[in-house]
């Protein structure tokens, strides 16, 4: 019998010599791929040397001395012994038969243990197994003696075995505290798309346990739904390709969340792939502020074209309104005539109105921004909008927020609150139920990005409604001018986009949040002020000269069929007037005629000087020169200075009354320097 090395206490010790009693080859490996036993008739029947049969010999080492002599044929030896270790380390049942070169037929079986490790036993079939087994061996030790030694130290094999396990349980737990703890989704599954492991972070992220996820099909585990978004990623991966991709899933309360995920392929050394590793990031916060930067950039793009718009189609109102306006003066009340100049007139003004909303909307409407009292406003409201409501619509109010103030127009408030109420009603025709509620709220940084507003305290009015509600598709284009699921001749479209840009430009936001058959709440969101000063009104242009001289007017204007108009209705009013076609030929009217009394100027001209820096320098070469600016729309850029801050603004388009009106105020109130 050959001579076994000492046990090894880290590892356990061989079996005794009693397996060589045994007429077939056997070998055990523990978890670590170490030798932990072997027989003589294994080293024996494929002709390993005596040295190898230590203790704590790699596996590796046996396949690397075949390999060396030829043993599986030609090929690359290292390469060889790779696949053979990463077979080795998936311990599993095997039974096969090899040839030897030498012509031996030898037949392998093996099976893993319980502890990790497998066991594996030899035989060559044919009468000759015991004695080439047995070839040169000496005479056997007593059995009984060798078998209760073989007891003896597979005892402490099976000692050292469970230590290692205890060893290897307790870095498996750490490792998993680790990764359920880092703030990414993390879990494995294998070949045949089976889930390995989950951490916690994944688990939680799809509302599932992570021990029920081991051990279960992706789709099983998380659902044939899931499953189809993500199957084509799944089978492109486990070909052996690594690959990122985005996602998104709707949970249990209707919200939809989005994840970005990485598929690392894990792939043997023969070149199979045995599985998946999953990595991914929830990025649901991400893919709405993404959304909502899209969302703001193009109503700021529609708002800017809107404006533009608006400002031509104000100056093409004013020919008209101007033009029709003379003729109707001028003509004998001849109903005849009148059927058709009437309606025209009627037109015009309803396109006068349906400009002030697309200014409205593009932040160009000029504001008399102030505190308003929310429990005036809105209980004041409350007889006009009962009546726009019919019978079957039940109106409720909860103003919790009723002392509090917000910072704003509040005939703009008023027309914005009309225009949800009526929003609401148009979504209930069998009627339902309408609520209108304010509160304060109070955004962090955090929450006021998402909004587009500055940190701090807002009014926030609730308009809700228990109507059809809207698709997620509509909810994205619901503020957009001209957009509207009414039919054709319903509305025009520009209710929704007035309160956008009314909340805008009043550094607020408007909101809404739906869903099909399950109603609507718009929110209104306005910056909470205290009312530390009086509000001051509107001016009243009621007042009339009283037959005072009129003094020389210089108009400007650089649009001639809107100055032809505005001349006419001047020389109609008693005005005298002289006139430039843009800033520069009006500054040197200025410094050449004396007895201008009277600056009239639109704002937006091209040339060095726009209405506003024309004002300026009127001012400052004559400081006793009454100005008055007319412009189709007041955007942002033409701002008034300090010098400027003063000057009354008369919007186009206008009447001949409403110029007239407009005038006696500017010739009689005081300037205020």
């Amino acid at each position: 019998m050959m001579q076994h090395p000492s046990p090894d206490a880290a590892l356990g010790t061989t079996l005794l010599s009693g397996l060589d009693l045994l007429e077939q080859g056997v070998s055990v490996f523990d978890a670590g791929l170490r030798l932990v036993a072997c027989n003589r008739c294994f080293l024996t029947l494929l002709d390993f040397p005596p040295q190898l049969a230590a203790v704590g010999t790699p596996f590796e080492a046996f396949i690397r001395y075949n390999a060396c002599r030829g043993e599986y044929g030609p090929g690359d030896a290292e390469l060889q012994v790779a696949e053979r270790v990463v077979r080795a380390q998936r311990f599993e049942r095997h039974e096969f038969e090899r040839r030897r070169p030498d012509g031996t037929l030898l037949r392998v079986r093996g099976a893993p243990l319980p502890q990790g490790g497998f066991i594996t036993l030899y035989s060559a079939p044919g009468a000759g197994q015991a004695a080439a087994c047995h070839r040169q061996a000496p005479a056997p030790d007593p059995a009984g003696q060798a078998l209760e030694q073989a007891r003896q130290r597979l005892g402490v094999a099976q000692l050292a075995n469970e230590q290692l396990a205890a060893a290897l349980q307790r870095s498996e737990q750490r490792l998993r505290l680790i990764t359920d703890t880092i703030p990414a989704l993390i879990a494995y599954f294998d070949h045949g798309q089976i889930y390995r492991y989950a951490n916690k972070g994944y688990a939680d992220w799809f509302g599932r346990d992570s021990a029920q996820m081991s051990g279960r099909h992706i789709s099983q585990a998380l659902g044939s739904k899931f499953y189809a978004a993500v199957q084509r990623y799944v089978e492109e991966a486990l070909t052996g390709k690594q690959l990122s991709y985005e996602y998104s899933m709707e949970k249990d309360d209707g919200s939809t969340i989005f994840a970005r995920s990485t598929l690392v392929p894990e792939i043997a050394a023969d070149g199979e792939v045995l599985g998946c590793f999953v990595l991914s990031f929830d990025i649901t916060e991400q893919k709405q502020t993404q959304a909502a930067l899209v969302q703001a950039q193009k109503m700021e793009a529609i708002g800017q074209l809107s404006g533009g718009m608006a400002h031509d189609f104000n100056n093409m109102l004013t020919v008209v309104l101007g033009n029709l306006g003379e003729l109707r003066r001028r003509l004998p009340p001849q109903p005849a005539l009148l059927d058709y100049l009437d309606p025209a007139l009627h037109a015009a003004g309803r396109g006068v109105e349906l400009v002030r909303r697309l200014l409205g909307f593009a932040r160009q409407q000029p504001l008399l921004a102030q505190p308003v009292r929310i429990g005036w406003l809105i209980p004041g409201m409350m007889q006009l909008l009962q009546r726009s409501l019919p019978e079957n619509i039940v109106l409720d109010c909860q103003l919790v927020a009723e002392h509090d103030y917000v910072m704003a127009d509040a005939n703009q408030l008023e027309s914005a609150i009309l225009n949800l109420v009526l929003n609401a009603r148009d979504a209930m025709p069998d009627g339902g139920r309408l609520q209108i509620a304010a509160k304060v709220e109070t955004l962090d940084a955090r929450a006021a990005a998402e909004w587009q507003l500055a940190a701090g305290d807002y009014i926030r009015i609730d308009v809700t409604d228990n109507g059809c509600g809207m698709t997620p598709e509509v909810q994205l284009r619901v503020f957009e001018p001209f957009f509207t699921t009414k039919q054709f001749g319903s509305g025009s479209g520009l209710g929704l986009a007035m309160v956008y840009g009314f909340a805008r430009q009043s550094g607020g936001q408007v909101s809404v949040s739906s869903q099909p058959g399950g109603g609507s709440v718009f929110s209104l969101r306005l910056p909470r002020t205290t009312p530390t000063a009086q509000p001051q009104g509107r001016l009243d242009f009621s007042g009339r000269a009283g037959g005072r001289e009129r003094p020389l007017v210089l108009l400007v204007e650089d649009d001639p069929e809107v100055r032809r108009v505005v001349q006419r209705q001047l020389s109609a009013l008693g005005y005298p007037v002289v006139e430039a076609e843009n800033g520069d030929e009006a500054a040197t009217l200025l410094a050449s005629i004396a007895d201008i009394g009277l600056l009239l100027s639109d704002i937006v001209m091209p040339g060095r000087l726009g209405g506003r820096q024309l004002a300026a320098l009127a001012r400052q070469q004559r400081p006793e020169i009454r100005i008055l600016l007319m412009s189709g729309y007041a955007a942002p850029a033409e701002v008034a200075d300090d010098r400027t801050r003063d000057i009354p603004l008369l919007a186009k388009p206008f009447t001949e009354a409403q110029l007239g009106r407009m005038l006696d105020e500017v010739m009689l109130c005081p300037r205020t320097n």
